[in-house]
């Protein structure tokens, strides 16, 4: 493989000590390991997705300013991200730092790490405040660019209300992208229109959650599944930490979190109680399960 002479200049490389060789594999797009010789004659190592096209410049975007939004909160939780951007050929990309997951790597592992346990890193990233959106007084639902869960992009534009969020840039936005690929069924949409007008506002109204307090906006993953997470060592050394990679991220409640996390399994009863103890579960709490429902939709 070539590395495109664009990305060997945002990442100041010499072209003469750097290779580039398949790496993993991916169902959206080509994926590869940058190798180099700093000057100090050190190895460093990259991860780098390529991809063609309007829809991969969008979703590689997305997945730079989740990453680094994660990584802010939680720096061990995933890889930075370290460029994006269209090279000199046409090609999206999107470049981070080596996150090692091969057998050598993961050689002796006991399975007890010093580190965070995922849940403990997860109920932190949960717990973290969003940060104040440029232009705005406060924290905000949303995210300042569309992301992309798997290959289906989400508008992000910001919103004051957790609950006008979810109905408008989740249910609404998924039932008109649906209608646009495959026409308009009215049965269709006035069931998504009832759960919009009825159970949002009755299970996460702003008015309701935290008895009337309503919740703060964090940052998720938003596409946390059993195949978005894994341990190995970020850049190729110091210590095998828990990771998720993949991210598809918003400011939002950290509710929405955990219902793809429950939808598509892969995190036990013993994950969630950890989890919880750190990042107790929104009042009222007896509708706990009634809103992860809502949020696997």
């Amino acid at each position: 493989m070539k590395l495109d002479p664009s990305i060997i200049r945002v990442l100041s490389l010499d072209s003469d000590a750097t290779t580039v060789t398949a790496h993993g594999s991916s169902g959206f797009n080509a994926t590869a390991k940058i190798s180099t010789t700093l000057e100090d004659g050190t190895r460093k190592h990259f991860f780098m997705k390529t991809a063609q096209g309007k829809d991969a410049a969008i979703m590689f975007r997305g997945e730079h300013a989740s990453l680094n939004a994660i990584h802010h909160a939680v720096p061990s939780l995933c890889p930075a991200s370290l460029a994006n951007d269209v090279s000199d050929d046409g090609t999206a990309y999107l470049i981070t730092d080596f996150f090692d997951m091969s057998p050598h790597s993961l050689a002796g592992d006991s399975g007890h790490h010093p580190g965070m346990s995922l849940a403990a890193k997860l109920a932190e990233l949960h717990t973290t405040p969003a940060p104040i959106p440029e232009g705005h007084s406060k924290p905000m639902f949303g995210f300042p660019v569309t992301t992309c869960c798997g290959n289906t992009a989400q508008p992000n534009d910001y919103r004051e209300s957790w609950a006008d969020f979810y109905a408008q840039n989740r249910l609404l936005a998924m039932l008109e992208k649906c209608e646009r690929n495959n026409g308009k069924n009215a049965e269709f949409r006035s069931l998504v229109e009832r759960i919009v007008s009825a159970v949002v506002p009755c299970l996460i109204g702003d008015d309701h959650l935290n008895d009337g307090k309503g919740v703060a906006p964090v940052v998720t993953h938003g596409d946390l599944w059993s195949g978005n997470k894994g341990k190995g060592r970020i850049g190729g050394k110091g210590a095998i930490e828990a990771v998720v990679f993949d991210p598809s991220a918003v400011y939002g409640h950290n509710e929405y979190e955990l219902g793809i996390m429950n939808m598509f399994g892969g995190f036990g009863k013993n994950f969630f109680d950890e989890y919880h103890r750190a990042c107790p579960k929104t009042s009222p709490v007896d509708e706990y399960d009634d809103r992860i429902r809502l949020y696997e939709l």
